[in-house]
């Protein structure tokens, strides 16, 4: 791909996306999903945590249907293929399958935040979380966080 757009989505919202970090100023695009935000349910606090993160980061803000939205984007911009980051969502690969049937489309995995020694069930960050803190933590030399991260525990 020589003049790509970049799909940006809801599992890499950071500064650290291995698209972003691969192609600084390149044409990057967020879809606020219509369907997922209705079958989800998902509160207006949840959509205001992404939209306060996406506000961070160089992209353009759409909503409706994700890849139509991203094959529309990568048109205006005459872009020649779609760049993104891995995700683990099934839906994710839905996505990918449309965008990929019209446009050339590299996916990007990006560096783990921690090595777990087994898969976790994704569906609840908290499930992750209790699995991934406690290797997290073993790296650092007093192998515990300190008291003020752990506010939670009280």
């Amino acid at each position: 791909m020589l003049k790509p757009v970049l799909w940006i989505h809801g599992e890499a919202l950071g500064p650290a996306n291995p698209a972003l970090v691969a192609h600084p100023a390149v044409p990057a695009v967020f879809v606020f999903d219509r369907q997922l935000i209705a079958q989800a349910g998902l509160s207006l606090k949840r959509l205001g945590f992404l939209y306060e993160c996406l506000l961070e980061l160089p992209v353009t803000l759409r909503h409706g249907d994700v890849a139509e939205e991203v094959l529309a984007f990568a048109r205006r911009h005459g872009a020649d293929g779609v760049v993104t980051s891995a995700g683990v969502d099934p839906r994710f690969a839905l996505l990918r399958e449309r965008i990929a049937a019209q446009l050339p489309l590299q996916v990007i995995e990006p560096e783990p935040f921690v090595e777990l020694p087994e898969p976790v069930d994704l569906r609840r960050f908290s499930r992750y979380w209790r699995r991934a803190e406690p290797v997290l933590w073993a790296r650092t030399e007093a192998g515990a966080p300190p008291a003020r991260a752990r506010r939670w525990d009280r």
